[in-house]
């Protein structure tokens, strides 16, 4: 899974990766978290106000912090997605 974060490096932004990181230690869920600060990077998602959160290539939110309930049924939902796949 591959979990960015987006953000310039405001208040928001940093406590959003401090949250993302705890949730993903504590769901022992195969992560690799980067940060994107570079505007016009942020810009290609559609981003126009941050923080924001990327997982797997799509936006979760963006513009407001979300909560930590949040980006754990994200995480969690997107890092079981291949368990829950049914087996013929």
């Amino acid at each position: 899974m591959k979990i960015e974060i987006l953000g310039t490096g405001c208040a928001k932004c940093l406590k959003l990766e401090e949250l993302v990181n705890e949730v993903v230690k504590e769901s022992a869920v195969n992560a690799e978290i980067s940060k994107v600060k570079d505007i016009k990077k942020i810009m290609t998602y559609g981003v126009m106000t941050t923080p924001g959160l990327v997982v797997d290539g799509q936006v979760k939110i963006a513009g407001k912090m979300p909560t930590e309930e949040q980006i754990r049924g994200w995480i969690i939902k997107e890092g079981s997605s291949f368990f829950d796949m049914e087996i013929e």
